[in-house]
């Protein structure tokens, strides 16, 4: 029973995604509004990031892929009108997913017009909307489908040109995710991220 229960519910995240990217504008993200950053060096698939302040919409939840599944469900009904003043929120890219010991943050960037005007307070109590910090980032992009082994992988990968730069980390790593699932892999956009010392 748990086993179907999962695959309905990462059926229903992917077919909301997929419905998200596709029903208004360009196939794929290049019609959303995504997350503003400076680009200060590139070193082939590496980059260093500054980002601004920007406002976020963060559902938290246990571990677990059929938790992000909902989680990600939770913050797709706020972007839908569930929320305090009944208002349609444009999505935009990247989905930023972040892992703690415990729990899993997945945040939606608020689209600037919406963080401008003052951006509506959920009605799910688990959803916070609020400041993502500016900051200095270092940055790994690669395509293909997501795997947990791909995403082990990538985070190493990192980890290690982030010791070699004697870059100095100041947050744990997060995901950042662009494409909806219809997208073919080897034009997907995959980053791992993590906020480094100025």
């Amino acid at each position: 029973m748990k086993t179907k229960l999962s695959i309905a519910l990462a059926i229903g995240a992917a077919l909301l995604f997929t419905i998200l990217f596709s029903c208004s504008g360009p196939l794929g993200r290049g019609g959303y509004e995504s997350a503003p950053y400076k680009t200060i060096s590139t070193d082939g698939a590496f980059e260093i990031r500054d980002y601004p302040e920007i406002i976020v919409a963060t559902a938290t939840m246990k571990k677990g892929n059929n938790n992000q599944n909902s989680g990600f469900m939770s913050l797709f009904r706020y972007i839908s009108g569930k929320n305090e003043t009944e208002q349609k929120i444009a999505m935009t890219t990247p989905v930023f997913s972040k892992t703690g010991d415990d729990l899993h943050e997945m945040s939606f960037v608020l689209p600037e017009e919406v963080a401008k005007d003052g951006a509506p307070k959920a009605n799910n109590n688990n959803i916070a909307v609020s400041k993502r910090q500016a900051g200095r980032f270092a940055v790994y992009r690669y395509s293909g489908r997501w795997t947990e082994a791909r995403d082990k992988e990538a985070r190493q990968t990192l980890a290690k040109w982030i010791d070699e730069q004697n870059l100095t980390l100041t947050s744990v790593m997060e995901k950042a995710s662009y494409d909806p699932p219809f997208t073919p892999p080897f034009m997907r956009r995959n980053e791992i991220l993590v906020r480094i010392d100025e």
